[in-house]
């Protein structure tokens, strides 16, 4: 009986354990909404998301909408900061490593027609094909503070 109670309690750790994980879970793409503005996460190229040090998942459908809601958070608490890679859709990217573009010739869900992408040979390709401005996370998130 003592061992009994003993594996459940052990048991019970090691679920509480695994479920405090910080890593991302995917985004259910036409299932998940935005934290912040609501919308339907339904473009693969363009959707963001982060995850607290608890574990907590946050998923935005562009990138300006998750830039927007880290204004007002601790960037202590925060595991995962991830952008979907423009040229992989579906594919998420730390946002820290990307290169951002904004560009009017490819049109994003909140309408500041930004992209990420995960080599900066891209964004610069794309940024001379399609007539755009090419930022760093530091200075993307700068810009759209001042905005």
């Amino acid at each position: 009986m003592k061992k009994t109670i003993r594996l459940i309690g052990v048991l019970l750790i090691a679920l509480i354990l695994i479920s405090c994980t910080s890593e991302p879970e995917p985004i259910e793409f036409g299932k998940d909404y935005c934290h912040y503005c609501k919308m339907n996460i339904v473009d693969k190229t363009h959707a963001a998301q982060y995850v607290t040090s608890k574990g907590k998942q946050f998923k935005f459908d562009s990138i300006e909408c998750l830039v927007n809601e880290l204004k007002s958070k601790d960037k202590q608490e925060l595991a995962h900061i991830l952008v979907a890679n423009y040229s992989n859709p579906g594919e998420l990217i730390p946002a820290a490593n990307a290169s951002f573009l904004i560009s009017s010739a490819i049109k994003s869900p909140m309408g500041m027609n930004l992209s990420a992408f995960k080599e900066e040979k891209m964004a610069l390709e794309m940024s001379q094909k399609h007539d755009g401005v090419v930022y760093s996370w530091q200075t993307l998130t700068q810009f759209i503070s001042e905005k």
